[in-house]
Order: structure tokens, then C-alpha cells, then sequence
């Protein structure tokens, strides 16, 4: 099931009290919960929560890690390009050799 799937099958089911004789208070109507901006952040949209959460659960990198693969993406990258580039300069011998000859 996908996220919005779960939260449509939340909103039907009726919500359970946590504790023995304690209802909870319902606000608004029409199936969404009113007020969840107010009484999550304030001014601050549900989207920009949700990036901050998820920036938290992020394990970055440390500096070494950033600079050890730094330089193996820079060799890598300058050996694929002498490849591709003694690829096309063998191929543009063979073309003046056979066919412009």
C-alpha cells in the first residue's frame, strides 16, 4: 500500500484513545485533519517538515570519505576520457586510411 493509501485507511477507521475513559478531541470536518501546520510549526508548511525530518535521518559523509571519492571520480573520469578519446582517434585514422584515400 502506498502512504497515501495508509493515511486514506487512518482517516476511515475510528481513532482509538490512549487511555481507558479519555476521548480525543476531534476538530474540523471533511475527512483531514484542520490546523496540522498550526500545531506542528507555525507558519511553516507540511513540505518543508517533512525535508527537515528527512535531512535528520540523512549519515553524511565525513570530510575523508568526501575527498577520497572526489579523487577517484576525478581519475576515473580522465581515464574513460583517454579512452574515448583513442577510440575516436583511431577511428578517424581508419576513416582517412579507407575511405578518403
Amino acid at each position: 500500500m502506498s502512504n497515501r493509501a495508509v493515511r486514506r485507511q487512518q482517516l476511515k477507521e475510528p481513532k482509538r484513545e490512549k487511555a481507558p475513559g479519555r476521548a480525543i478531541p476531534r476538530t474540523g470536518g471533511g475527512g483531514k485533519p484542520s490546523g496540522t501546520a498550526a500545531r506542528r510549526g507555525g507558519w511553516r508548511p507540511q513540505f518543508l517538515l517533512d525535508v527537515i525530518s528527512e535531512l535528520r535521518k540523512v549519515v553524511w559523509p565525513s570530510r575523508e570519505d568526501v575527498v577520497n571519492l572526489t579523487i577517484v571520480v576525478v581519475i576515473v573520469t580522465i581515464i574513460i576520457g583517454a579512452v574515448l578519446g583513442a577510440i575516436d582517434i583511431g577511428f578517424g585514422w581508419l576513416i582517412d586510411q579507407t575511405l578518403l584515400n
